[in-house]
C-alpha cells in the first residue's frame, strides 16, 4: 500500500497555541511537573531528615517509577474506557490528597513510600489520556509539533521545579514545599475541568457491548498490539535506540568524579537536556514533516555516534558538548509520530500511547541499572561508549523500519469490537 501524503509545510507555533484547549493542557501539563519534581525533592529531603538512610533517600527519589510501569502494563484500558477530562481532573485530585497527608507528618516515612508507590500505579492512566486527546485537538503536522511542545514543557519544567524546590526547601523547608505542592495539584485540576471539552471514552464511542475488567482487558490489548508486526516494530523503534543512549546519564556521576576536583555531573546531564529541548524544538518547528520523517534514522544515528568519542576521556566541557549534540538525536521520534499515530486504531490510542510511555520509562531504567553495573569493572568513559555502540547497533537493526517507505504491512481490518477477543490491532488506514 501507498504510504499517506506527508505535508509539505511544517506547522507554527501559532497554529498550535492559536488552539485552546492545547494551551490548558501545555499550561496544566508544565504545572503537573513542577510539583511532581518539587514533591520528589522534598520526600526525598524529608524522608532522610527522618531517618538518617541515604539508600530510603534515593528510593523516595525514585519510589514512583516501578509502580508507573506496573501502571502502564495493568490499568492502561481505563484511558480509553473513560472520558479524558475525568481521568486527568481524577489523577490531580487523588494527588492532592496524597501530598497533604505526607505534608501533615503523620505517617512513618515507610508508609509515605507505600502511599506515593500506590498513587503511581494510576499516572501511566492519566498521562495516555493526555496524549491521546493530542490528535483530537491538532491536526495534520500540528500534532507532531504538539507532542514535541510537551517534550519542551517537560524538560523546561523540571529544570525549573528543580530550581524552585530547592529554593522552596531552604525557605519553608519540605513540609512548606508539600503545601505548595498540593496547590498545584488544585490548579492543574481547575484549568483542565474548566478549560477541556468533555469527550466520552473511545471505546464507548464504539457502542461496544459489555466489557471485561481494566486489568484482563490492558493484558489483551497489549498482547494485540505487541503481536501486530507494524506496531511492535514501531514500538520498538520509539523505545531502544533512546533508551539505550540513557545508560550514558547512569554513569556521569563516576565519569565527572574521574576527571578530578571541579567537575560536576551536573554540567553533562544539564548539557543533555539542553540538546534534547534544542533538538526537539528545531526539528519539530523547523523541519518540514516530509524531511522530517526523511532525516529520522540518521536522527537516529546522532544518539550514538558522539557517544564514541567518550573512549579518549575528554574532559568535562568537550564531553558537555558531545552529550548535547548525542541527545539532539532524541527529536528521531517526532518522525515516527505520525506513522505511530496511523497504525493503531483510534479506540486504542490512549493505551498504545501508554505503551510506548510505559515501555520506555522499563527499558531506560533497565539501561541506567546495567550501565552502573558495568561501571564497577570498567571505566565509566568505556561504559558510555558502550551506551552509544549499543544504541547505534539498536538503530542500525531498526533501520527497516525507522526508515520512511521501510518494512510495511498490508492494512487490515481493526478488531471488530474493543473487547471481543479477535485479530491482532492493525492500522487503520
Amino acid at each position: 500500500m501507498s504510504a499517506p501524503k506527508v505535508a509539505d509545510r511544517p506547522a507554527t507555533f501559532r497554529d498550535v497555541f492559536a488552539v485552546t484547549e492545547f494551551r490548558v493542557v501545555f499550561a496544566s501539563y508544565g504545572i503537573f511537573m513542577i510539583g511532581e519534581t518539587v514533591k520528589m525533592l522534598a520526600l526525598s529531603v524529608l524522608v532522610y531528615e527522618r531517618t538518617g538512610s541515604g539508600l530510603l533517600a534515593a528510593l523516595a527519589y525514585v519510589t514512583g517509577f516501578l509502580p508507573h510501569a506496573l501502571g502502564g502494563l495493568f490499568l492502561l484500558a481505563l484511558a480509553d474506557r473513560w472520558p479524558a477530562r475525568a481521568l486527568i481532573v481524577g489523577y490531580d485530585l487523588v494527588r492532592l490528597v496524597m501530598v497533604v497527608v505526607l505534608a501533615t507528618g503523620a505517617l512513618s516515612p515507610s508508609a509515605m513510600l507505600g502511599l506515593v508507590a500506590v498513587v503511581a500505579l494510576f499516572g501511566p492512566v492519566s498521562s495516555a489520556s493526555r496524549t491521546a486527546l493530542l490528535p483530537e485537538m491538532l491536526r495534520g503536522d500540528a500534532y507532531v509539533l504538539g507532542r514535541s511542545l510537551l517534550t519542551v514543557a517537560a524538560g523546561g519544567t523540571q529544570v525549573a521545579g528543580f530550581a524552585v524546590g530547592g529554593l522552596l526547601l531552604g525557605l519553608v523547608g519540605p513540609y512548606g514545599a508539600l503545601w505548595l505542592t498540593a496547590a498545584t495539584c488544585g490548579l492543574s485540576a481547575l484549568l483542565v475541568r474548566f478549560g477541556l471539552t468533555h469527550r466520552p471514552g473511545r471505546v464507548g464511542r464504539a457502542g461496544d457491548g459489555p466489557r471485561a475488567g481494566a486489568f484482563r482487558e490492558t493484558l489483551r490489548v497489549n498482547r494485540q498490539l505487541l503481536t501486530d508486526r507494524r506496531i511492535r516494530g514501531l514500538l520498538l523503534a520509539q523505545w531502544l535506540p533512546g533508551s539505550l543512549l540513557v545508560g550514558a546519564e547512569g554513569v556521569a556521576v563516576p565519569y565527572a568524579a574521574d576527571l578530578g576536583p571541579g567537575a560536576s555531573a551536573g554540567v553533562l546531564l544539564m548539557a543533555g537536556a539542553g540538546g534534547m529541548l534544542v533538538g526537539d524544538l528545531l526539528v519539530g518547528r523547523f523541519m518540514a514533516p516530509a524531511r522530517r520523517e526523511r532525516w529520522t534514522p540518521w536522527l537516529a544515528l546522532l544518539l550514538g555516534v558522539p557517544m564514541l568519542a567518550f573512549l579518549a576521556r575528554p574532559a568535562l566541557l568537550p564531553a558537555a558538548a558531545l552529550f548535547a549534540v548525542a541527545t539532539a538525536g532524541f527529536a528521531y521520534q517526532l518522525g515516527l509520530a505520525r506513522r505511530f499515530l496511523d497504525a493503531v486504531p483510534e479506540a486504542r490510542r490512549g493505551q498504545a500511547f501508554g505503551l510506548v510511555s510505559t515501555g520506555m520509562m522499563a527499558a531506560q531504567g533497565l539501561a541506567a541499572a546495567g550501565a552502573g553495573a558495568l561501571s564497577e569493572v570498567l571505566a565509566p568513559g568505556v561504559v558510555m561508549a558502550g551506551a552509544g555502540a549499543a544504541s547505534l547497533l539498536a538503530t542500525l537493526v531498526l533501520w527497516p523500519i525507522l526508515a520512511p517507505g521501510g518494512r510495511r504491512h498490508p492494512a487490515r481490518p481493526a478488531e471488530p469490537t474493543p473487547t471481543a477477543p479477535g485479530p491482532a490491532v492493525t492500522a487503520d488506514h
